[in-house]
């Protein structure tokens, strides 16, 4: 049988969880998001960004600090003043007018040369400093650098939750899947044994020879070798499902019993695409990641430009270790600083920053195209996920009324036991199928939904 399904209005199969999409694997998700150790990492690197950008930000406000130093010294270089030099000449000539006209007067004593030590010892200077910046380049576009980068990380963190949405449905949807398998092998194993009932019965009455028994514990044993497999494989399911959540592993989860499936439409193709290039935050951390390059670009090229300061300093200054008013003082700096020539490095940096700039919309660009591609892989996986499901659909019905009359037929003798395990083996397979094609429709369908970024 053909199913014909629009491109123009492809329906989808999404879960309906009439109880329990709120309830059952909406609670899974919120836990998830909550709990999950990496999604943890990423919001411990979003906060560590705001923090990066309190401390760019604080560049622009003054900074005040105390200093003191207390010095002593001894030896080095030293200095002669010539004071004996210039003042003894002096004292001479008055020393000997004083004689003539006046001998009773005290004589003017010689003075030595003094030598003193450069270092100075016993010296102390104790103040306080504030330096603000009037005009820095730098710190301006090293600023508005971070607070994009703040984007970045944020829209980072929201693609992670947008994987991580995904990645928890679809492992629910596999543990499922893999408990029905379970429940499916069961239950051909119970009718299996209810067949080894009736052979061994028609054997004891003489009306079939032992292989049909012996034929029966083999497909027995077949069935219970498939339920240990898939019963490792739902324990398998169940632990990484718990992984994703920082569970136990071994914990229980809940079943949803409300599992329906109902039909929508999901729009063209092309609907899907624009959706999917203006809602994918792998888009938005590439967009803001070029508005922080475009600041680092203008770093750069601000890193020619001069730098202008001012340095006010107030405190105490002496010998000994006291602070009186003749040790006050205070002082006021402008500075400035401007680099003009270092080797091409400005003019480097600058084109480095173009360079990177130029990579990143290289990026943006293949990005979109892997996003549209993404999203025509989605829809037609998609589409062909539901179309095995129509088929299996239709399989299950057909093996299970063709079980049903071999089985009647058998009982009655008129079919051979090769023909009713065939049918049994048939029957089996089809469930099994449709039960992995019921849940791969639901997996595709998310699959969708996370590339669109709409779970």
């Amino acid at each position: 049988m053909k199913i014909k399904i629009s491109l123009t209005t492809l329906a989808l199969f999404v879960v309906k969880l009439v109880l329990a999409q709120g309830t059952v694997l909406e609670k899974y998700i919120q836990e998830g998001l909550k709990n999950n150790l990496q999604l943890q990492q990423e919001q411990l690197n979003y906060e560590r960004s705001i923090e990066n950008l309190a401390q760019a930000k604080a560049l622009f406000l003054p900074y005040l600090s105390a200093n003191g130093s207390y010095q002593l010294a001894d030896g080095g270089r030293k200095i002669t003043i010539p004071v004996g030099d210039l003042v003894n000449p002096v004292y001479n000539n008055l020393n000997q007018i004083n004689a003539v006209l006046n001998p009773s007067a005290p004589k003017y004593p010689t003075i030595a040369n003094q030598t003193t030590n450069f270092l100075a010892t016993n010296f102390h200077d104790t103040k306080v400093r504030l330096i603000q910046p009037i005009f820095n380049p730098d710190i301006y576009f090293n600023y508005k650098a971070q607070k994009e980068l703040i984007t970045v990380q944020q829209a980072q963190k929201k693609a992670y939750e947008n994987q991580l949405k995904y990645e928890i449905v679809s492992a629910y949807y596999q543990y499922l899947q893999s408990d029905e398998a379970v429940k499916i092998l069961k239950n051909t194993h119970a009718t299996l044994e209810e067949l080894l009932k009736v052979n061994i019965s028609l054997v004891a009455n003489a009306k079939a020879t032992k292989d049909v028994v012996l034929s029966t514990e083999y497909e027995l044993g077949k069935i219970e070798q498939q339920i240990a497999e898939n019963e490792k494989n739902n324990e398998v399911a169940q632990a990484y499902f718990n992984f994703l959540l920082n569970r136990e592993l071994s914990s229980s989860i809940l079943k949803d019993s409300t599992l329906t499936f109902a039909k929508e439409s999901s729009g063209e193709i092309s609907s899907l695409t624009n959706t999917a290039l203006q809602q994918r935050q792998e888009l938005q951390q590439v967009q803001n990641g070029l508005r922080a390059s475009e600041q680092l670009i203008s770093l750069n090229k601000g890193s020619a430009l001069p730098r202008v300061n001012v340095v006010g300093d107030a405190g105490y200054q002496g010998f000994n270790y006291t602070f009186k008013s003749d040790q006050q003082y205070w002082l006021v700096q402008f500075g400035l600083t401007w680099d003009i020539f270092k080797g091409g490095e400005k003019r480097a940096k600058t084109q480095q920053a173009r360079i990177d700039y130029q990579v990143m919309e290289n990026k943006m660009e293949q990005l979109k195209k892997q996003i549209e591609l993404q999203v025509i892989q989605a829809h037609y996986e998609l589409r062909a996920a539901q179309q095995s499901y129509e088929t299996s659909r239709s399989g299950v019905r057909s093996t299970e009324r063709s079980f049903q009359i071999i089985q009647a037929k058998y009982k009655e003798g008129q079919a051979i036991l090769l023909e009713y395990l065939d049918a049994q083996n048939k029957y089996t397979t089809a469930q099994l199928t449709h039960s992995i094609n019921q849940y791969e429709v639901l997996r595709k369908s998310a699959a969708l939904q996370k590339t669109i970024n709409n779970l």
